[in-house]
């Protein structure tokens, strides 16, 4: 069994990180710790960095085919593994991130001036996704009960009602972007809340695109359940978003793959993408078979620690920043805090994280109207307090 000292802190600047390196341009401030983009500054598993070296040494480093048999036959056999899920090699398109899928996904099942609907607070990229595709956003704003987020089912419905005038007009909603589990709040959505949604959404004729790229990064027994297992009406009308990226720390290996049940649908995808994305990262490829086939002693050891950190986290702002509120993730490694209690505007609290904490952090506001007085902090480091480097 190899064990990983994740307390052990390894220098990432100079190193074209952009977490690090463009930190200092990003906050107005050079001597800032950045807690902000979702990587881990946690090495990644051994097997992978053992399979990119391996591939490494065959010196060509030419167009890439499709994504190899192989590693089609890792992600279904990851599916089945993790969630019971039985896929077809044929149902996963390969493209270089979420994001981009997000982008072909509008592009492909939407026109100019249609509706699609998002949950603020959301991944800030959700909003541009649908925007610079000539889209409007119908925001589903999420719904702080208590210490957990919940959704606002009547509003969710309302987005595919008539819009009411002297003569009702037709909803144009065709599609919800889900992120499952939640970034930045944390969520993760259980099956009857899922299926609640897929009602409402699929109900009313419209494509459910599932970002489901955190879905190993989960807490205190909390189970991810892919949306389309929940049906077979909900299978053949959705997007299901998956990477090794976030569950092994692969970001800039840039590999996502799409889980497109649907032939129809898988089509227009494809066609969608054409001419905006690459075929491949040779060496993402690489990494992500051998995260799916050789990680998971590593994500092992990686999730306890980082309960520790989230324990710990949670455990410092409750003794000596009360003020600042902890919304404790069910998964992901971002936690979402509340700061409305410092009672600072968002410019003032952005102010004072940059210059006065010296901390790095994602400004709530970027996130959505929802996003007033909030921060994110990404809390997979080293818990070394004083050798950060």
């Amino acid at each position: 069994m190899t064990v990983y000292d994740f307390d052990r802190v390894i220098s990432r600047k100079n190193t074209d990180c952009a977490k690090w390196d463009a930190a200092p341009a990003i906050f107005g401030e050079t001597e800032i710790i950045p807690m902000w983009v979702a990587d881990m500054d946690l090495p990644v598993a051994r097997p992978i960095t053992e399979a990119i070296l391996k591939r490494a040494e065959h010196e060509f480093y030419g167009y890439p085919a499709q994504l190899p048999k192989s590693a089609a036959a890792a992600v279904v056999a990851r599916m089945k593994k993790k969630f019971n899920w039985e896929i077809d090699p044929g149902w996963i398109v390969l493209t270089p991130g979420v994001v981009p899928a997000l982008y072909a996904a509008v592009k492909a099942f939407t026109v100019p001036g249609d509706y699609v609907v998002h949950q603020d607070p959301v991944y800030y990229p959700f909003w541009s996704v649908i925007q610079n595709n000539g889209c409007q956003v119908a925001n589903n704003a999420l719904q702080l009960a208590g210490d957990q987020y919940e959704v606002d089912f009547d509003d969710l419905q309302a987005k595919f009602e008539p819009i009411q005038q002297m003569v009702p007009l037709p909803q144009r909603t065709r599609m919800m972007i889900l992120c499952n589990p939640h970034n930045p709040v944390g969520r993760v959505w259980t099956e009857k809340e899922l299926r609640r949604m897929g009602d409402i959404v699929v109900g009313n004729g419209a494509i459910m695109v599932s970002d489901e790229i955190h879905c190993e990064l989960l807490f205190n027994g909390h189970r991810h359940v892919p949306f389309a297992t929940l049906s077979p009406e909900f299978e053949q009308n959705s997007l299901v978003c998956m990477a090794a990226s976030k569950t092994f720390n692969l970001a800039g290996l840039d590999a996502s793959v799409i889980i497109i049940p649907n032939r129809g649908l898988r089509e227009r995808f494809n066609q969608a993408k054409k001419g905006m994305m690459p075929s491949g990262n040779i060496f993402g490829v690489v990494a992500l078979e051998a995260a799916f086939t050789r990680g998971d002693e590593w994500l092992e050891q990686v999730l306890d620690y980082l309960q520790g950190n989230l324990e710990f986290l949670a455990g410092y702002f409750e003794t000596y920043i009360p003020k600042i509120r902890v919304i404790k993730p069910q998964g992901t490694y971002l936690v979402w805090l509340d700061c409305r209690g410092l009672g600072l505007s968002s410019r003032k609290l952005m102010t004072f994280m940059n210059r006065t904490a010296r901390v790095g952090l994602d400004h709530g506001y970027v996130f959505g109207p929802s996003g007033e007085g909030f921060e994110r902090m990404n809390h997979a480091y080293p818990v070394i307090t004083g050798c950060w480097p």
